[in-house]
């Protein structure tokens, strides 16, 4: 055994080291529990239900969990050829570990989630089956990668459809064992899930200019930073738009409404100060008032009506 192969670090050391790169657990977890619980919560208040088990929620958090690690290896996938050339610090293109594993984990997951699935109900099956579909479509970039990125906004609107996906799965969970159909006013909560895939993808992919990179495709690169930032916060505005709508289908519009405008006053004071001084901090913030925001979304929409069922 070589002195290198003694240094290197375990298989268990060189996954954690992902994880925290490319799949931050801790963060990643609470952020979908919030989603997961907030999707079960509207959708049982639309569909005047009481909360499904702590069963239930358990399963598609878990579920969720490894839906999102699936996106992360696929986009490991589609994305090793550019990562190899113009991303050389990231783990896989470094060597810490293989795509090979990183795929075989998310494949491993298959079987794993749909026991889960089927478990809780036989049919979520099917919900889940689609979100796996289109994920298969993403990867192979629907079978037009080059002239799918030549066309940004149709390459950001076709990849987050899969957000409202793992939403009607996440909600069917509640609906599906119990009425069969999904509830009136769920299209409301499914178009938000659709907006905040987009607040977080703009919001991740709006740099400084001193931080824009050859081959490393960016909104601010695309646009310029101030229209980028721009558009940013225009989709949090129409994600706004639709937490009030699902805030009026379960009867916390007032609540909804209230704390989505103060959060959607910090962000577009974010999104001000980048467009006026496009700088490394201000890109910083953009990228944590993204998830801020989106964390604030599901939160607001899948509480608030717990304060007026309370009362």
């Amino acid at each position: 055994m070589s002195v290198g192969e003694l240094s290197r670090p375990s298989l268990a050391q060189r996954l954690w080291i992902y994880q925290r790169e490319r799949f931050p657990l801790g963060k990643t977890s609470i952020l979908l529990a919030v989603f997961s619980a907030a999707s079960l919560s509207v959708s049982a208040h639309l569909s005047r239900d009481g909360l499904p088990a702590f069963t239930t929620f358990a399963g598609a958090w878990v579920i969720v969990l490894i839906l999102f690690f699936q996106l992360r290896a696929c986009d490991e996938i589609k994305d090793r050829d550019d990562d190899r050339r113009f991303r050389p610090e990231r783990p896989i293109p470094r060597g810490l570990v293989s795509l090979r594993l990183i795929a075989g984990i998310g494949l491993a997951g298959v079987p794993f989630a749909a026991a889960i699935a089927a478990m809780l109900d036989l049919a979520l099956l099917v919900p889940l089956a689609l979100v796996w579909f289109w994920l298969a479509l993403m990867t192979a970039e629907f079978f037009v990668p080059d002239w799918l990125k030549q066309r940004r906004f149709l390459y950001l609107v076709s990849h987050m459809a899969i957000m409202p996906l793992i939403d009607l799965f996440e909600t069917a969970c509640q609906w599906l064992p119990r009425h069969g159909a999904p509830p009136a006013g769920l299209a409301w909560f499914l178009g938000l899930s659709f907006a905040n895939g987009c607040v977080l993808e703009l919001g991740r992919k709006v740099w400084a200019p001193e931080n824009e990179r050859r081959g490393v495709e960016t909104y601010s690169g695309l646009l310029g930073a101030p229209r980028a930032a721009t558009l940013w916060a225009i989709a949090a505005s129409a994600a706004f738009a639709l937490l009030i709508g699902t805030g009026s289908a379960t009867g916390s519009v007032i609540v909804d409404g209230g704390i989505g405008a103060v959060a959607l006053t910090v962000l577009w004071a974010a999104a001000l100060r980048f467009a006026r001084r496009p700088d490394v901090a201000g890109q910083k913030l953009i990228d944590s008032m993204a998830g801020a925001w989106v964390l604030i979304c599901y939160a607001t929409a899948g509480f608030a009506p717990l304060i007026g069922a309370v009362r």
